[in-house]
């Protein structure tokens, strides 16, 4: 099966046995903000492209630059992959939209281990887009063979943004979605999850 095969949360919980919870687990007091060049090609896109006119416009004009800028930071220690194929087995296969892993020291051409997988919710279907982005999850989890460690996971339709992590075999949805309006705070919930995967000795004391 390839992860758009998966079109529910629950599926994918009957599947491969996995326990469903919710809570609102994010911060938001990591240091970090959009930069400028950002903000200028952003307002821009805004401004005189329908940014939100197809699949293809909102990945290429808000997801992927979103994830670029915060990706900026982190570039010596992870690495942000676009449409990178992942393979468990027969049943855990495919494309995730966008990928980030630990660095490779092989060099930018070898993926790491996965730490967060990105979703796109097509035609704004979060529900199948959560099907398969638990799927995701869960291809990550057994190849990086560490249940203990969690694995997070985004989707977005650019306009909204929700998350989750999976750890053990247990997924836990954050209940607050982050508007686009919100834009500091969709930059500060990525980061988060980036921080989280930082070795012990480099993550800030306000993070746990």
């Amino acid at each position: 099966m390839a992860f758009t095969d998966f079109t529910s949360i629950a599926q994918v919980q009957e599947t491969f046995d996995i326990k469903y919870i919710e809570e609102d687990y994010i911060r938001y007091d990591v240091d970090i903000e959009p930069s400028s060049a950002f903000l200028e090609e952003f307002t821009f896109s805004q401004q005189y492209i329908d940014v939100f006119a197809s699949e293809t416009s909102r990945c290429e004009n808000v997801i992927y630059p979103i994830l670029r800028d915060v990706y900026k930071k982190y570039a010596d220690r992870f690495s942000l992959w676009s449409r990178k194929s992942i393979t468990y087995d027969a049943q855990l296969s495919g494309t995730p939209d966008y990928l980030i892993s630990t660095k490779s020291t092989l060099g930018k051409t070898v993926l790491g281990t996965p730490i967060i997988v990105v979703v796109e919710a097509k035609r704004n279907d979060f529900i199948e887009g959560w099907g398969q982005c638990l799927a995701e999850m869960v291809a990550v989890q057994r190849i990086n063979d560490d249940a203990s460690k969690p694995v997070s996971g985004i989707v977005t339709d650019g306009e909204m943004w929700q998350f989750g992590k999976l750890s053990e075999d247990v997924f836990t949805r954050n209940k607050s979605p982050i508007a686009i309006s919100e834009l500091q705070k969709v930059f500060r919930a990525i980061g988060h999850l980036m921080q989280a995967n930082l070795p012990e000795t480099e993550k800030p004391n306000t993070q746990v």
